[in-house]
């Protein structure tokens, strides 16, 4: 299947939805290799083939997964992954890391656990206080001129470290949660990409699977659920939230579409509004869902349910990481203040 291409920065062609593979190896609990490998191939035959890994997931057990899928079909694929989230705090208590021999070496493991000789979009995972973010960028590029690379992303990065990165080299993607109940990047992130041509990649914009009914309070996260780790998810604010998926299944049933392809249509929309190359990267375990989410491409929700699921995130409770110095929307908020 082919789906509708786009052009995110630094002229990088990618299908409009892509597949975000965090949950078959480790997030969610435990999953079944050959499901995952399954699903991996399904996304993309689906055309979502815009494949996104991390060295974190799964300590590089993901990245080894994806490999075997796509090293077979490396001509059907942009290959994306990232360094510098870590798995434990390092000496000063930080999980970031950015600089530039530590890169070098995140890249090489990264390219021998997928087995690949290059990363088609490479992602800075969190941003390193310690190191200026146009050292890290700079690196980066050199990876670039190696061969090593293609693109450069930033996945979490605020508009001003955005803006800071790009005056060294081109960004091709800022990657942020965006959805329904996750609005925070609007302010901020996306006016700054737009303006300077990068692209967009949402990860969770099914809300982690809360939007589609997947989680809720009489069927939480269980204890090795990642989801676990986000103060939305708590037990005393789940069923709080749930005000936000009962509007998105009341006005899905309206419009004859599931939850997932709603939230995906409303989620396209938006971008086509505010004027961003959207390239959404949801995930699941299983190849239906996979040709639910494409499906979405092809809905626009009506005015009248974009009007009501514009107003849902102000209804949320609890942010969208415990740590809020780990994502945008924290940096932002010390920015403002």
């Amino acid at each position: 299947m082919t789906l509708p291409s786009i052009t995110l920065g630094d002229g990088l062609v990618v299908p409009a939805q892509g597949f975000g593979t965090m949950s078959l190896t480790h997030a969610y609990g435990p999953a079944d290799e050959r499901e995952s490998i399954a699903t991996l191939h399904a996304a993309i035959d689906a055309g979502a083939a815009l494949i996104d890994t991390a060295d974190i997931y799964g300590d590089g057990a993901n990245e080894e997964l994806v490999g075997r899928v796509v090293r077979a079909r490396r001509d059907e694929v942009v290959l994306a992954s990232k360094f510098g989230f870590l798995s434990a705090p390092d000496a000063d208590g930080l999980r970031v890391r950015g600089d530039a021999p530590y890169l070098r070496a995140a890249v090489e493991r990264s390219l021998r656990r997928l087995g690949v000789e290059r990363i088609d979009l490479y992602y800075y995972h969190r941003v390193d206080p310690r190191v200026p973010i146009e050292d890290t960028v700079g690196a980066m590029a050199d990876l670039v001129a190696a061969g090593l690379i293609g693109h450069v992303g930033l996945s979490e990065a605020t508009a001003a470290e955005l803006a800071r990165a790009h005056t060294v080299h081109p960004i091709a993607a800022v990657q942020s949660e965006w959805s329904i109940w996750s609005r925070d990047v609007e302010d901020h992130v996306i006016p700054a990409a737009v303006d300077r041509g990068v692209g967009f990649v949402a990860y969770a914009p099914l809300g982690r699977g809360f939007l589609t009914g997947a989680v809720s309070a009489d069927s939480p996260p269980d204890p090795t659920d990642s989801r676990r780790n986000f103060p939305r998810f708590d037990a005393e604010r789940l069923r709080s939230n749930e005000v936000v998926v009962d509007a998105v299944r009341r006005r899905a049933a309206d419009e004859g579409v599931s939850p997932a392809r709603l939230a995906l249509g409303w989620l396209y929309d938006r971008a086509e509004r505010l004027g961003v190359a959207l390239a959404a990267i949801p995930g699941t375990r299983r190849a239906d869902r996979v040709r639910e989410n494409v499906s979405a491409l092809g809905h626009r929700p009506s005015p009248q349910t974009v009007a009501e699921l514009d107003r849902l995130a102000s209804l949320v409770e609890g942010d969208r990481a415990r740590d809020p110095l780990t994502i945008s929307q924290g940096r932002e908020r010390i920015g403002d203040e």
